[in-house]
């Protein structure tokens, strides 16, 4: 656990100043739930934001521990979400077309690792790779659509403003339920699931577990199964 509520500088400017609370081993919800009931009541009245992967376990802990905190999912969990829905679709249309899994020689297995990046990053032959692939079987309609659905979940969070990325989160959540292919609709269903805590993102400036993620895995050399979890102080 980290606190990365902000703090002023010498110059009088509120900059974050990671600070880590606490290593604790187990990935549960009574695990997070345990450590946040010996923390007392002082320190839970003063969490205002707390991020969390999509796991309910954790989700629980924060509603019955932190009645007033507004919790967050974030944002790299959903992004990788929305990722793997990209593989799972590009599987599922080859095993259908070819009758196995990825092998060298097929277009879209072939793309696999163009699929995982960010629209904004590819280069002039990469997107000329992604064109062929799908112009290499119509079948491949789904995988562009399900990776267009993942480059839009990653648009939200490259927005200018957070009112603009709500604004397409928002268009992700009315659309992504009605798509035809099953994995897409699937993950509509549970970012609606999750509807509060995926919008809170952009209610809250950007809270997101990054810097977390930089703490226990880099400054602590830390990166086993315990739960990571972030706090923003009131």
């Amino acid at each position: 656990m980290v606190d990365l509520s902000l703090h002023p500088n010498n110059r009088g400017e509120l900059v974050v100043k990671a600070r880590l609370l606490d290593l604790v081993p187990g990935r549960t919800g009574e695990t997070y739930k345990t450590w946040l009931k010996d923390r007392g009541e002082p320190f839970r009245a003063g969490v205002e934001v707390a991020t969390l992967d999509p796991f309910h376990g954790y989700k629980n802990a924060i509603d019955d521990q932190l009645e007033d905190t507004r919790s967050v999912l974030d944002a790299f969990h959903v992004v990788k979400l929305a990722t793997q829905v990209v593989d799972d679709v590009r599987r599922r249309v080859q095993q259908e077309i070819h009758g196995h899994r990825g092998r060298r020689d097929d277009p879209v297995y072939r793309i696999r690792n163009i699929l995982h990046a960010g629209r904004e990053y590819l280069t002039d032959r990469q997107h000329a790779r992604l064109e062929a692939a799908w112009a290499a079987d119509e079948r491949h309609v789904e995988v562009q659509v399900a990776w267009l659905c993942a480059q839009q979940v990653r648009d939200a969070y490259h927005q200018d403003s957070h009112a603009a990325g709500r604004a397409i989160a928002e268009k992700v959540l009315a659309s992504f339920t009605s798509c035809p292919i099953p994995e897409v609709k699937r993950l509509g269903k549970t970012l609606n699931q999750w509807r509060r805590e995926f919008l809170g993102y952009f209610d809250t400036g950007g809270a997101n577990n990054g810097g977390t993620e930089a703490v226990c895995e880099s400054g602590y050399g830390w990166s086993g199964t315990g739960w990571r979890g972030w706090f923003r102080s009131r």
